[in-house]
């Protein structure tokens, strides 16, 4: 009896062990489940779109962040000129004592202490000038804070294009050197054979090193392009553990819309803070000559208080005195030497420099949208026309092979014919690239979003439009046989 209760004891403790170890398992899938959600986590954190990329740099850009603090220290501008048109407080004191040489009945003790409230009465138009200038510099602060993240947000664009650029033709290089390689490795096997001769295997090496050093090249320029991304979004790449930081996702896009120049240039007129920048530059200068002119005028202030003051005089009365003081005080500048009429002058320079230098403005802008509609003309004219070049390099690497086969043909026309391929999709790529940094010019030239210029379908020719620009530009798979 007892044996069967030690069995049956030990089976139960040993259905205890199992359970424990089950449910430690279980808790350590859970531990490894939440680990790798957390390091995916992190990882997308990472992973950023050209959206995301320019949501950075707006937070992290050093230039933005110089421009806010701008805007900020012209708001402290705004809050100092208001300051003329409020009363202020003024207090005042004095001790002396006084040397005597001789015997004299005044006391030797002189000391004099006030608090004042003052108020301005007239100025002759100076502290109306001051708030409006301090309000056009923190418009015009404002304004150059908005070119600036209109710029950066360009840049941050045109820079992960780039990268997408690079990083595409660095695919394309890399499957272009695999298949010279493969060809490589096809000729030695067929000379080993007697097929062919040395001949085809010293053109099959030439082919491959020319090709990798475009690679390379490729390679290098992605690394550079990560580099000056990183810049503009204000990632630091030593800060980093590894050797970028993060990871462009995404790939160049063709957009078959198109806007309306005049539309461009109307919306740029308006909508560019540069050009309103400038024109506060001449209203700016147009209240600073008021501001100037006010020193011809009389200016008149108000004053009233209490004061202590030390009497001189025992006749006159005890040695501390105090009371109540108001009055006015009023100050006019005659003549000053024709300083203000110097300054006039000057001003009224500023300002007919000011108007040339908003005309220009305007004039910069309404080129930049020109140049940045024939660039998306261009990069449409290109698409068009390489998406028929890859067709014809298609083509010719075909023929080529088949008179390879037939005899009628040698390996250096294959291939020519095969770095035809790759150059001409490679051509396209960079088609697609000119496309977007043209969309992110023309929306930065015309003062909005990218995704505001899209106003009518452009009727295209080119029928692969809506393929992956991946597929477009990959090279033949191999040299020998059908793609």
């Amino acid at each position: 009896m007892s044996a069967n209760l030690g069995t049956a004891g030990g089976i139960f403790i040993e259905k205890r062990g199992s359970d424990t170890q089950i449910g430690l398992m279980r808790r350590s899938a859970w531990i490894v489940l939440l680990l790798l959600a957390w390091a995916r986590a992190g990882l997308a954190g990472s992973n950023y779109t050209v959206d995301d990329a320019v949501a950075l740099a707006r937070k992290q850009n050093a230039e933005i962040a110089i421009a806010a603090k701008q805007v900020e220290a012209a708001r402290g501008g705004v809050t100092e000129a208001r300051s003329g048109s409020l009363p202020s407080v003024l207090s005042t004191g004095l001790y002396r004592r006084r040397e005597r040489q001789e015997e004299s009945r005044l006391r030797p003790n002189d000391y004099d202490a006030s608090l004042r409230v003052v108020q301005n009465l007239y100025t002759g138009g100076a502290n109306a000038s001051q708030k409006a200038i301090a309000r056009l510099i923190e418009e015009k602060r404002t304004l150059e804070y908005q070119a600036i993240v209109n710029r950066v947000s360009m840049d941050v664009r045109v820079a992960f294009y780039d990268v997408l650029l690079n990083r595409a033709k660095i695919r394309v290089r890399e499957q272009a050197v695999g298949v010279l390689q493969e060809e490589l490795k096809t000729q030695q096997e067929r000379l080993s054979a007697g097929i062919v001769g040395a001949l085809n295997v010293s053109r099959a090496e030439v082919a491959l090193a020319n090709e990798q050093p475009e690679l390379i090249d490729a390679q290098t320029r992605l690394e550079n392009s990560y580099l000056r991304l990183s810049q503009l979004i204000g990632v630091d790449p030593l800060s980093s553990t590894g050797p970028l930081g993060f990871e462009a996702t995404g790939q160049l896009q063709y957009h078959p819309r198109y806007p309306d120049l005049n539309e461009c240039l109307a919306y740029a007129d308006v909508s560019r803070p540069e050009v309103r920048a400038r024109e506060i530059d001449v209203e700016i200068e147009n209240q600073q000559l008021l501001l100037d002119r006010s020193e011809t005028r009389p200016r008149v202030e108000a004053f009233a208080g209490y004061e202590a003051y030390a009497e001189s005089d025992p006749l006159v009365g005890p040695e501390f005195n105090h009371g109540y003081i108001v009055g006015l005080n009023a100050t006019w500048h005659i003549f000053d030497g024709f300083a203000t009429r110097g300054r006039m002058q000057a001003t009224r320079a500023r300002r007919d420099a000011a108007l040339q230098a908003w005309k220009l403005a305007r004039q910069s802008v309404a080129v930049d949208v020109r140049s940045a509609f024939l660039d998306l003309q261009q990069a449409d004219r290109l698409l068009e026309s390489e998406t028929r070049n890859v067709q014809n390099a298609d083509e010719s690497l075909e023929i080529a092979k088949g008179n390879l086969g037939a005899g009628l043909g040698t390996q250096l026309d294959v291939l020519q014919a095969a770095s035809d391929v790759t150059r001409t999709r490679t051509t396209r790529l960079g088609a697609f690239h000119l496309h977007n940094v043209a969309r992110a010019r023309l929306a930065r030239a015309s003062g909005r979003e990218p995704e505001a210029l899209e106003f009518a379908a452009k009727n295209s020719r080119n029928s692969s439009a809506g393929k992956r620009v991946s597929d477009l530009a990959a090279p033949p798979s191999t040299l020998g046989g059908a793609r």
